[in-house]
């Protein structure tokens, strides 16, 4: 199992959902409200006057459950050329010792 921990600029939220939930392998996701502070931020072509006079970036962050098998195939959809969240977003992959539901 691994998690895939995703963290984008607010404006791709809803293509992001529509994309997540397209996809089989990934059977549910929560967002979460995060807010991007760094170098970085200055560089970003996305930052609104909003964001520069508030110091800060606001993104959605999610960690996603999935199965080792299933990681690329996830990966390949997320950096298809022809979805909108390219240069939007970081992402990293994580390795879990165990996981499921609390009962």
């Amino acid at each position: 199992m691994k998690i895939l921990t995703l963290i984008v600029h607010t404006s791709v939220q809803q293509e992001l959902s529509d994309l997540l939930r397209s996809m089989d392998q990934i059977s549910g996701f929560t967002f979460a409200h995060v807010e991007g502070h760094g170098d970085e931020v200055e560089a970003d072509s996305f930052v609104s006057a909003r964001d520069e006079v508030v110091g800060y970036i606001s993104r959605i962050r999610t960690d996603i459950l999935i199965e080792d098998t299933d990681l690329d195939a996830i990966l390949s959809r997320l950096f298809d050329k022809q979805n909108n969240m390219t240069g939007q977003g970081i992402y990293w992959v994580t390795p879990v010792e165990n996981g499921g539901h609390i009962l």
